[in-house]
């Protein structure tokens, strides 16, 4: 059997350096939030951003690179991924305070951290980051948002590593950004990094961030294994409510269902596969459109070769 990753030149070795923080053939299904996902290539956990730049370099230029942060707005099939996936989560997590109301985040802080250091300062609308089951880099990504607020909306600039391992600056106004969708000017950066703008509000009267916890433990399936929201929100409506009301809630494909608690998650009940995942995807996307006329579109990332 060929070794997946005689994707690269049959004379190619990789530094030494890299040694201890590389793997083949890694299983996907270990770095996901839905536990399913065959295995990629190489598996990099870089310890710092002059490791990651080191990587990137050495790293031929047509070799795909996947950036993971906590694997919950992915779906990456059976047959796994082909190239380089690189893990930010754990690496990039300084959170700082620049003005009263600015703040740096690098791309491997949790959403939720972000949320938690803000109000402590008093930034209170920072709050919304705190229902993002993700980092900042894959917020930024996808223009990720919970309870009204979105990501882009508060970006000043973000800093950016190519695949020549170079940083770059570039300024929000350089990108285009939507509901749950993102434009980039450079299809190849990855984002490391972004400076953040709220306005500071220390006396400000806003919902606590506990009761909105509260109330995303009694409405979504916390604690199982999903991505979150698997569809964005038609204009007007809501997944959930759509999914709902053609009777889909409990739907059944192999180990995935459609959550009782919430119908916009897909569950794996510990038995899934990805593929379970996919064909229940497409049969609540057929369903809801011969039930309501209403095209759903998935919030996920699928990716990757079917088994």
């Amino acid at each position: 059997m060929t070794l997946r990753r005689s994707l690269l030149p049959p004379q190619f070795e990789w530094a030494a350096e890299f040694n201890g923080r590389l793997r083949a053939d890694e299983p996907m299904a270990r770095h996901t939030s839905w536990h399913v996902g065959g295995p990629v290539d190489w598996w990099f956990m870089p310890r710092d951003l002059t490791d990651l730049r080191s990587f990137l370099r050495a790293l031929p230029r047509d070799i795909p690179v996947h950036w993971i942060g906590l694997g919950s707005n992915v779906l990456v099939r059976d047959g796994g991924l082909r190239g380089a996936a690189i893990a930010l989560h754990g690496v990039l997590t300084r959170v700082d305070r620049l003005s009263q109301s600015v703040v740096h985040c690098e791309a491997g802080v949790p959403c939720a951290r972000i949320a938690k250091q803000c109000l402590k300062w008093g930034l209170a609308p920072a709050a919304f980051l705190a229902g993002i089951p993700g980092t900042l880099g894959g917020a930024l990504a996808m223009n990720a948002g919970a309870w009204g607020g979105e990501t882009w909306a508060h970006v000043e600039e973000v800093t950016v590593v190519g695949r020549d391992g170079a940083l770059r600056t570039r300024q929000a106004a350089e990108y285009r950004w939507s509901y749950r969708q993102l434009q980039v000017p450079v299809a190849d950066e990855a984002f490391v990094g972004a400076r953040l703008q709220f306005s500071a509000e220390p006396n400000a009267v806003y919902e606590d961030m506990q009761v909105l916890l509260n109330r995303r433990r009694e409405t979504q399936p916390i604690g199982e294994w999903s991505c979150g929201s698997t569809f964005t929100n038609p204009p007007g409506d809501h997944a959930a409510r759509l999914i709902e009301a053609a009777g889909l809630k409990g739907c059944r494909q192999g180990g995935a269902v459609v959550s009782q608690k919430h119908a916009n998650f897909l569950l794996n009940d510990g038995s899934a596969t990805a593929a379970d995942i996919e064909t229940l995807i497409e049969r609540v996307r057929a369903e809801v459109l011969r039930v309501h006329g209403v095209e759903l579109f998935t919030e996920v990332r699928i990716m990757g070769e079917r088994a």
